[in-house]
């Protein structure tokens, strides 16, 4: 396995390949040095990009910001049908993703990136993992990249995750038929967070989370809908005031509907 440099990575240069073919510049997507790669490994190649492949997320991806590599976990099944699962040791329903199978993905996704996990996480993506945050978020914005690997069926080979040192992390407390929906979401919040992906930086300091608490109501005009009328405080002009009042609205609601993100501050 083989590392990669230490120089610092970048999001703003663009790296020009030579060729003698003409390119249709309008169609093709920028490559830039040094962007955030994601590498997933999935049985469903086909739902990638999926919903990454629009709006913010989509317009960075085709301005090169960010990078999406699909591995199909097929192409390493066993014999002539290609398996990728067998049934579980000990009995039980189900079946489980060979740890033969994943190694060869895992092996394929490796090349060319940093054998520091800090620098390059590779991730299963599973319900047993560890909840998935905004911590989590900007930790896995600030590597170079991340491998996922879309568990399906019962799950995957015990040995194959500790061998590679796989990091688990689960949306929440509830399963899902496979890790692609998953996936998605995390690379969602993850990319985001690129420099020169939103656009105004500001508004990932404000949002839900940033500080451990929720992000405080928005309104926008009209003035007064409905017969509800935008708090007046918003219309005041005083920038020292509004700021009070989020952050007096954060709070009462981070209190009211999450009690545990509130003791965590109080700590």
């Amino acid at each position: 396995m083989s590392d990669t440099s230490d120089t610092p990575k970048s999001h703003g240069r663009l790296t020009i390949r030579p060729s003698l073919k003409p390119r249709d510049l309008l169609e093709e997507p920028r490559l830039v040095k040094g962007a955030f790669t994601a590498k997933i490994i999935t049985l469903f190649p086909e739902a990638f990009p999926g919903t990454l492949g629009l709006s913010l997320t989509g317009k960075a991806l085709d301005f090169g910001l960010w990078q999406l590599e699909t591995i199909d976990l097929r192409q390493f099944g066993e014999g002539k049908h290609r398996n990728v699962d067998d049934t579980p040791a000990g009995g039980g329903a189900g079946m489980v993703l060979r740890p033969d199978v994943v190694d060869a993905a895992f092996r394929h996704a490796r090349v060319g990136t940093p054998v520091d996990r800090a620098r390059w996480p590779v991730i299963y993506l599973s319900p047993r993992g560890a909840p998935f945050t905004q911590a989590t978020a900007r930790r896995l914005a600030q590597a170079e990249g991340l491998t996922l690997l879309c568990g399906r069926f019962e799950g995957v080979d015990q040995r194959v995750l500790d061998h590679h040192q796989v990091e688990e992390i689960s949306l929440g407390d509830f399963v899902l038929t496979g890790g692609e929906i998953a996936a998605q979401a995390i690379l969602d919040a993850t990319v985001r967070l690129i420099p020169g992906v939103l656009g105004n930086a500001a508004s990932t300091e404000e949002e839900s989370f940033s500080d451990g608490l929720l992000e405080h109501p928005q309104y926008t005009r009209p003035a007064v809908w409905e017969g509800q009328e935008i708090p007046p405080v918003l219309q005041s002009g005083n920038h020292g005031e509004i700021a009070k009042w989020r952050r007096a609205r954060s709070e009462e609601l981070t209190r009211q509907r999450r009690p545990d993100l509130w003791e965590k501050r109080g700590r």
